[in-house]
């Protein structure tokens, strides 16, 4: 008999479990409060980088993701969620900020990632403000259409035999020696499981709580905005340098830094900014007005063009910068693959194999539960004060 797994979550990270988990003969049924992919997959950009990510263990996921992302836009189609190996480009704002990304670079190099140095940047980006020292092109990094990507691989999941089922889960229930044997909705149904993986998003804290295995996930808002349609003119990931310290800071004030890149449908997305003020969806002017002003200093000709709207959602994320994949020690039959931030979307197709190789007990199209240890869950239980 096939191994019953039960995944909450329909964002991208949930509905990359299912399909890995459907891929390897087990019986899944997908369990979502909402339409699939509608909470923090809607809210992003798509992005699958390598370029913001230093040498560790979050960069080695990464590099495995994006060859599972290659690998399924030829399984289901590239169109299917518009994967565009469009590469990145990350430019300096002086002398002194282009010696450090070149050395960030050097670093990220010796790990394994393609780096170019690039001295004259408006060859690669001939709209770009003049006066630019220089930058590092990232030939690796991509983009898909985040929803596009979520509905995809559930579909294919579905196609393995998934199911999708519409619910929120309030409970698990266990059997006389504490082990996960299902889950029960707000409905009052129980949906059987011999293992529930929390790919609840945002929400896996809460979904924690609710599993008898509570994590420390929290809230970062971030806002996107959209231009009107345009005649290409903006071919790669482009963002300054100061975009990397961003992502990896802890600190809960607002931070913005400069991201601009084209879709296929010829709207411009721009980013990108971090705040830390709980579950506050409240609109804010003034960090749409910041983002405008450093997509214009990147690129003049934007001052021109219109908005059409922002949009807003927030990151996932672990107090170490961390997400959680793997068993939870807690609660036999609990797998996390939760706390992202805003490399969800890059990171979900290594996610979903690494907790299919968690569930399998062996390695899974690549991802090794003993290489990537340092995304256990484990490490939060170890000082005193942890969750329990």
């Amino acid at each position: 008999m096939s191994l019953k797994v039960v995944v909450v979550g329909a964002g991208v990270i949930g509905a990359a479990c299912a399909f890995h988990a459907a891929s390897a003969g087990m019986d899944v049924t997908v369990v979502d409060r909402g339409p699939v992919g509608a909470g923090t997959t809607s809210r992003g950009e798509g992005n699958v980088l390598l370029s913001d990510k230093k040498p560790g263990p979050e960069l080695d996921l990464a590099r495995l993701s994006r060859t599972l992302w290659d690998e399924t836009g030829e399984e289901l189609g590239r169109d299917s969620f518009e994967l565009e190996p469009k590469g990145g480009l990350v430019v300096a704002s002086s002398a002194e900020g282009l010696a450090a990304l070149r050395a960030f670079a050097a670093r990220q190099a010796e790990a394994g990632v393609r780096t170019e140095p690039v001295e004259h940047v408006h060859d690669l980006e001939p709209h770009l403000a003049p006066g630019i020292p220089g930058g590092v092109h990232y030939p690796e990094d991509a983009q898909v259409q985040p929803v596009l990507a979520a509905a995809a691989l559930l579909r294919a999941a579905m196609a393995r035999g998934a199911r999708f089922r519409t619910g929120e889960v309030v409970a698990a229930t266990t059997d006389r020696d504490g082990r996960v044997n299902g889950v029960r909705t707000a409905a009052g149904d129980t949906v059987p499981a011999d293992a529930v993986v929390n790919a609840a998003g945002t929400w896996g804290g809460e979904l924690g709580r609710r599993l008898g295995a509570p994590l420390e996930v929290l809230p970062r808002r971030g806002f996107v905005l959209v231009t009107e349609p345009l005649p290409p003119m903006v071919r790669h990931k482009v963002y300054s340098a100061d975009y990397v310290a961003n992502v990896a800071s802890s600190d809960a004030g607002l931070e913005t830094s400069g991201v601009v890149e084209g879709t296929p449908g010829g709207t411009i997305l721009i980013g990108a900014s971090r705040e830390r003020v709980g579950f506050d969806m409240t609109m804010n002017a003034a960090v749409v007005t910041r983002l405008a002003a450093q997509a214009c200093r990147l690129f003049p000709f934007l001052r021109k063009v219109h908005l059409i709207r922002a949009y807003r959602g927030f990151r996932p994320y672990c107090p170490d910068h961390l997400p959680v994949i793997g068993p939870d020690p807690r609660v036999p039959g609990i797998i996390h693959a939760c706390g992202h931030e805003g490399a969800g979307i890059g990171l979900a197709p290594a996610t979903g194999a690494l907790v299919t190789a968690h569930l399998l007990g062996c390695p899974w199209r690549g991802a090794d539960p003993a290489a990537h240890a340092d995304f256990l869950p484990d490490r939060f239980f170890a000082s005193p004060g942890a969750p329990r």
